[in-house]
Order: C-alpha cells, then sequence, then structure tokens
C-alpha cells in the first residue's frame, strides 16, 4: 500500500513507493525475491536515513510473535518484529530474563540488534551480543541461517539492515532475577574527575545525565541487585521522589525508583512500556569512546558546555563492555557512550554534532548507526577495523544492491 510515514521523532520522511506488511515468513521470501529495492522498519526508533529507501519498506510487525524457549531453557528464538517490551513479559513470565535492555522497551529486537544498541553496565556487553543465530532471507529470496560456529556471523549480526531480511534471532537467555533502582541527584563534578571508574562499577548498571549547565552531573541512575546504604553517595544526594531524565517529563513514565525491588525487565529499561517515553520532539545522537578516554571525552564535550546546552535536552553517559560484533561500536573495547538527546531543530543542531565529533573524533570515537552523526563516510570507515570485511561480506550476500540505499550507499563509498 502507499502511505506517508516518518520516523518516531517525525525528522525522517520515508520515500518509500510502498509498504508491506507481510503476516508470514512466506509472504516476505515473495516480497523480497519481486523486490528491486527493499529496507526493512522497525520501530522507526532512528533519526537518520539508516532505515530510507527509494524502493519499498517492508515492517515485520505484522508476523505472529513467536517465543520459543529453547530445551535448556538457555536461549529463546524470537520473530523478526517483536519488540523488548513484549518479549520481556513473556520471558518473565516463564521465570527467565535477557542479561540486559536498552532504555526503550517499546523498540524491535532485531532493530536494536541490527545497530548495535545497548543498555549499560561495566560487565554487560551491547544488545546484540545476545545474539546466538539469526535467520535472513536473501535478495533471491533464500532462507539462511547463521550462528555463532558461522565464519559470517560476527560480519552478520550488526547489519544496518543491509544483508537482508532478519525474521528470527535466537538469545541467550538467563535465570529471571530482580533489581532495585536508585536515583541520586547533583553528583559533584569533582566526584566525577577523582572517582569516575568507582561510580560506573556501582550498579548492574549505572547511567549519568546531565544538561551541561555546568560541572556537576544532574543524576544518577542505579540499577543493583543488592539494597544501597541510606545517605548520600559520592556527594551526590538521594532523590526525593520520582524523576524522569528529561526536565519538564513526568517521572510516571519511568521505571519504579527508591531502591523498591523488582523484576529485571521493570527495572533495567528507564521507560514504563505502558506510556509514550517522551513527546517525541528530540533528536538523538551518541558517540562511544575508549574506556581509558572517558574523562579526555568528558572534559572535551565539558569545554563546549555552552554550545551543548543551547540545544540540549539531556546527556546520558553510560558504559558497555567489548565484544567481537564487526560492526559494534564496542568491537574489542570497553567502551564509555555520551548520548544526547537534542530539541528538535536540526538547523540548530547539526553544527553542535560537527564540533562535538571535531574533539571526540581523535579520542577514537565512533557513532552509533542509527543516531545523528555528520563524521564522512571514510573517516567512519577508518573507525570500525572490521569495515572492510563487512563490506565484502554485504557484497557477497547481496551483490545487486536489494538492501541498500543512499545512506549505506555513500556509507561504503
Amino acid at each position: 500500500m502507499r502511505e506517508r510515514l516518518t520516523n518516531w521523532a517525525g525528522n525522517i520522511v520515508f520515500g518509500a513507493e510502498r509498504v508491506h506488511r507481510p503476516r508470514s515468513v512466506a509472504e516476505v521470501r515473495e516480497i523480497v525475491a519481486a523486490a528491486g529495492r527493499l529496507r526493512v522498519l522497525g520501530s522507526g526508533h532512528s533519526f537518520n536515513r539508516l532505515a530510507d529507501t527509494d524502493g519499498d519498506l517492508l515492517s515485520l510487525a505484522d508476523l505472529p510473535r513467536t517465543v520459543e524457549i529453547g530445551p535448556d531453557r538457555t536461549s529463546v528464538r524470537i520473530d523478526g518484529g517483536i519488540r523488548y517490551g513484549e518479549l520481556a513479559a513473556r520471558l518473565a513470565a516463564d521465570g527467565l530474563a535477557l542479561q540486559n535492555m536498552a532504555s526503550l522497551p517499546h523498540i524491535s529486537v532485531a532493530g536494536a540488534v541490527a545497530t548495535a544498541t545497548h543498555g549499560s553496565g561495566v560487565r554487560n556487553r551491547n544488545l546484540a551480543t545476545a545474539v546466538s543465530s539469526v535467520e535472513i532471507i536473501r535478495a533471491d529470496g533464500e532462507l539462511i541461517t547463521l550462528d555463532r560456529d558461522s565464519a559470517d556471523f560476527p560480519g552478520a549480526v550488526v547489519n544496518l539492515g543491509a544483508l537482508g531480511v532478519v525474521t528470527a534471532l535466537t538469545l541467550d537467555v538467563v535465570p529471571a532475577f530482580e533489581l532495585r533502582q536508585y536515583v541520586y541527584d547533583n553528583l559533584p563534578g569533582s566526584a566525577v574527575r577523582d572517582s569516575l571508574d568507582e561510580i560506573l562499577a556501582e550498579g548492574y548498571s549505572v547511567s549519568l545525565f546531565t544538561r551541561w549547565t555546568g560541572t556537576d552531573v544532574d543524576m544518577v541512575w542505579l540499577k543493583r541487585r543488592d539494597p544501597m546504604p541510606a545517605g548520600d553517595w559520592f556527594g551526590a544526594r538521594p532523590a526525593d521522589g520520582p524523576r524522569h531524565p528529561v526536565p519538564g517529563m513526568p517521572g510516571v513514565n519511568c521505571t519504579e525508583q527508591g531502591g523498591v525491588p523488582g523484576p529485571w525487565h521493570a527495572r533495567l529499561p528507564h521507560f514504563r512500556m505502558e506510556f509514550t517515553p517522551s513527546s517525541g520532539e528530540e533528536l538523538q545522537s551518541e558517540w562511544h569512546v575508549p574506556r581509558e578516554r572517558a574523562l579526555a571525552a568528558i572534559e572535551a564535550v565539558g569545554a563546549l558546555r555552552e554550545r551543548v546546552a543551547a540545544v540540549l535536552q539531556v546527556c546520558e553517559i553510560r558504559t558497555i563492555a567489548a565484544d567481537d560484533l564487526w560492526l559494534s561500536p564496542n568491537y574489542q573495547r570497553d567502551s564509555l557512550a555520551l548520548h544526547f538527546t537534542w530539541i528538535a531543530d536540526t538547523e540548530a543542531v547539526l553544527p553542535v554534532v560537527a564540533d562535538l565529533e571535531r574533539v571526540l573524533n581523535p579520542l577514537g570515537a565512533r557513532p552509533h548507526w542509527g543516531k545523528i552523526f555528520t563524521t564522512e563516510p571514510a573517516a567512519v570507515r577508518e573507525a570500525f577495523p572490521r569495515f572492510g570485511d563487512f563490506a565484502a561480506l554485504l557484497r557477497r550476500l547481496d551483490p545487486a544492491g536489494t538492501f541498500r540505499n543512499p545512506w549505506l550507499e555513500k556509507l561504503l563509498g
């Protein structure tokens, strides 16, 4: 059908002539085999033209939900359209859990995996590392399965939607567990300078939120298995009520705080599935730098604080452990991620994005694939050591370029 679609934030209007909404894998294969150019649309929570196309769009949201728990209860096979919130509820009901989740339970699992989306934690890797096998429909309609024993697997998991249509994934799962979430206000900048490693290691997941209006961090969100002692923490005060990361937004939209124990899926995300996390009036950028350069990156952004604060809603600082997936920003290095939620003004935001890249790129910054960045494609390719191997895999699996778009073509050079 012909329809006008935008991404979640509304800053991208997709150029597709047709949008397909298949209800079975067989129907997906037919659509792919007949397509000229095709891109898969996940939950639309990307801020650049990664998912756009001058051909057809395909949504997997109407596929039958698949949640098949393995016989040893260490894996789950899921369909390509399921969202994290839906999957988490099904797993929790069976006494199982994902090791980590993103801030938003509203996003699709396959889309998050394809872009190396992540949660937080010094020992937690990005969400794509939970994948043990991926089922892909290639341009000729053939369904292939790649698992951890496949030579192509490290290049096929974080795939930018360029290798084919991912109709199913198998993920690692663990026994269900409980967490507590604590929020602290006004972490002194001196504590960040003197104790950053200790602060980031204090929880199962740790997020620092700042608006860069001063030297202090506005809030710290800790997710822990064990209770925290009462009182101040590294000079920060316990929050006196529910908080939302974005100033002015209601705390009720967020998962329960105050140290109340609860199931993993009701604490790991920042936002509740039943609420829209924000108005969508925003743009987003994110860069990952090596952990050993974390303080240098924070200081570099701090030197631009007036420029940044003028167009910023909030910035979140998190950690992600290293992995071996070719297009992961965390490839073979532990990382610190600086995530910027901007105001919804592209013209005002882009010059600041360029300023940040100017100071972060020399520190080894790698961009999040689904966010706004302006670094030249050649420099992006250079930042990912296995990009050339991924490009070769793409040419081998999709030689006609069925799943490419202008954004990808530019990136590939």
